[in-house]
């Protein structure tokens, strides 16, 4: 009796509707901070893991930008992202328009990421062809070089950003554990350069 109460109370934890579903993660894991939630609307749990260093110190007008670990076509990879852009924000919306951030992991060659809006999210994000390699430079890497070129970020010229990186093969596979692939939420639509300019020019209301 005592074995299959046990047993009933695993079961009773894996379920969706469990108590220990619905209380989501919250857990650091070397450099990185994995958080997740259940919609009990859809029962789809929605994860973020985030570098716990920002790539840049907030300032008034310019709120910091995370590096993130998430799932892009299957591949888990670093991505540079500011969420829910408002009008605080609205400078960094610029970085849209031209932006780019410049990823390395030494001693391998420098990865561009084109960024872009994703809803109210500015994301710069791998190529597609480059998706592979940051999946994989990222899992081996010690630590990454981030800079930001562009409208709303710095010049080509300008001293990267290091960060350290410790424990990531792991909060990779704990992230995998909550998101398998195939079943990460597409991106929101992003945004045409005319939509885009208007809703900067609402940003800074001129």
């Amino acid at each position: 009796m005592i074995r299959a109460a046990g047993l009933l109370a695993i079961l009773a934890a894996a379920l969706p509707g469990s108590a220990t579903a619905a209380a989501g993660v919250d857990a650091e894991i070397g450099t990185w901070r994995l958080t997740c939630a259940l919609d009990r609307m859809t029962d789809r749990t929605a994860c973020t893991l985030l570098h716990q260093r920002p790539v840049e110190r907030s300032e008034p007008g310019r709120p910091s930008l995370a590096l993130e670990i998430t799932d892009r076509g299957g591949r888990l990879v670093p991505v540079v992202a500011l969420r829910g852009l408002t009008l605080e924000s609205a400078s960094r919306g610029l970085l849209a328009l031209a932006g780019t951030a410049q990823l390395r992991f030494p001693p391998h060659p420098m990865v561009e990421m084109p960024c872009g809006l994703e809803g109210r999210s500015l994301v710069c994000a791998p190529r597609p062809e480059d998706a592979a390699r940051a999946e994989r430079e990222l899992a081996e890497a010690d630590r990454v070089l981030v800079r930001l070129v562009g409208p709303g970020g710095g010049a080509s010229t300008a001293e990267p950003v290091e960060l350290p990186l410790a424990g990531t093969r792991e909060a990779m596979a704990r992230y995998r554990q909550h998101v398998p692939p195939g079943t990460a939420p597409p991106e929101p639509p992003g945004l045409d350069a005319r939509e885009l300019l208007l809703r900067l020019r609402q940003f800074f209301g001129f």
